[in-house]
């Protein structure tokens, strides 16, 4: 495959977010002479307080297929190829849209799994569990303050993470996740790829880094560019964690090396 250095990016939100959470991210690689985008996954446009309160009845029947659609949609409109950089559900958005040439190359960072890559560690069950609970249908899931100080701020005190919760925090479809793990997230991993970089937080509940280097090792083709990096002392949360500057700038070196 040619590679062709591009100066579009396009940040993919994870799952309880929207693309408020990129907003230190896009000043930083504006700043650096990037087009920045992040767009919303469907019915996850606005401010987060105001989603909380008034949630989208249609939010609950959201699979991640049609995440994938409405993004692809997005990046068709571009002026050129874009980067790739997603978090969390957001990474595993990278891998497929990879997968589909829709990027000149991706960043995954603690990426959700695809179909078939699982772990049976305690935290990842117990971090899953309540959002795709079986037993709660279709209706949308709007975590606790204390769910999502251990899937995502777990080094932070109750009292920042309640601060981060207010200021980013949306109600989420528990079908995104349910039908990613099924063939709306299966990964052809054999297929060569444009140029992939992994990126997982040491201390991550929700994704843990062995369950982030399980997916990278899963590439198998030798042809194609692939890194893995981990981060000491970062959460699931290391996108807006204390330093996150420290992997945005690794990121972008990376990127500059391509």
């Amino acid at each position: 495959m040619t590679h062709h250095p591009s100066k579009t990016i396009v940040f993919i939100h994870g799952l309880f977010m929207n693309p408020n959470s990129w907003q230190p991210w896009i000043k930083y690689f504006e700043a650096k002479g990037y087009a920045c985008y992040a767009p919303a996954y469907p019915f996850h446009e606005g401010n987060p307080a105001e989603l909380r309160k008034n949630i989208n009845p249609n939010l609950g029947k959201l699979t991640f297929g049609q995440v994938i659609e409405s993004l692809a949609a997005f990046i068709e409109k571009l002026p050129e190829k874009p980067i790739l950089i997603g978090h969390s559900m957001g990474g595993l958005a990278v891998q497929k849209l990879i997968e589909m040439d829709k990027g000149v190359a991706g960043i995954c960072i603690d990426a959700a799994p695809p179909k078939g890559i699982f772990t049976f560690k305690w935290s990842f069950l117990k971090a899953n569990l309540p959002t795709i609970n079986p037993l709660k249908g279709d209706k949308p899931c709007l975590p606790t303050v204390a769910w999502f100080h251990y899937a995502f701020c777990n080094t932070m005190t109750m009292a920042q993470t309640e601060i981060e919760y207010n200021k980013f925090v949306v109600p989420e479809s528990r079908n995104i996740p349910r039908s990613s793990t099924g063939n709306d997230g299966k990964i052809d991993f054999k297929k060569p790829h444009n140029p992939l970089l992994f990126i997982a937080g040491e201390k991550d509940n929700i994704i843990p880094s062995s369950l982030n280097k399980k997916n990278f090792d899963a590439y198998d083709d030798k042809n194609s560019k692939k890194s893995f990096k981990e981060f000491a002392g970062r959460t699931h949360y290391l996108c807006g964690q204390e330093n996150w500057e420290e992997i945005a700038t690794y990121i972008a070196d990376w990127m500059a090396a391509l």
